[in-house]
């Protein structure tokens, strides 16, 4: 058995206050900021975890993939460049996702079992599987300071096969 480990990153500033886009971190609505800058929704957990897959299979699935689905689709929902990333992970499977959020706003605390429940269903893992824990970065940054939400993930996969 080999175990693989790949490094995501994300982030994205927010949109002008007044803006009709929503919020989407994990999968779940954040009604109390703005959405995010982003042709899609944004979402900078899945589009981390996108990116760790991506360190994995060598396989780019934003700036690929899902730059083609959303510029030449319409399609927005990063939940679905997700599900197109794992596609790529052949006989590795999922054994944990480590994930640190970055934010001032909004208020993450109270929706990461939400956010951990979310992921494990797409990834077909055991929210047990999911850590989330999130800083406000004591203001050192601009997502410290609350102009945006900064993630980084580390995902580890096991194959079974030689």
């Amino acid at each position: 058995m080999t175990t693989k480990i790949g490094i995501g990153q994300d982030s994205h500033r927010f949109l002008p206050s007044g803006s009709s886009k929503q919020c989407i971190i994990g999968g779940i609505l954040f009604d109390s900021v703005p959405g995010f800058n982003a042709n899609s929704d944004g979402d900078v957990v899945f589009h981390a975890i996108c990116n760790a897959i991506t360190s994995l299979t060598t396989i780019p699935i934003l700036g690929g993939i899902a730059d083609e689905l959303c510029l030449k689709e319409g399609i927005v929902d990063s939940e679905i460049y997700l599900k197109e990333a794992l596609k790529t992970l052949g006989s590795l499977q999922i054994n944990h996702l480590a994930i640190t959020l970055e934010a001032k706003r909004p208020k993450l605390l109270e929706q990461i079992p939400m956010m951990r429940e979310n992921i494990a269903r797409i990834l077909d893992i055991t929210p047990s599987q999911v850590g989330i824990t999130a800083t406000t970065g004591e203001g050192l940054t601009d997502f410290g300071c609350g102009d945006g939400v900064q993630c980084f993930v580390i995902l580890t996969a096991v194959d079974e096969e030689p």
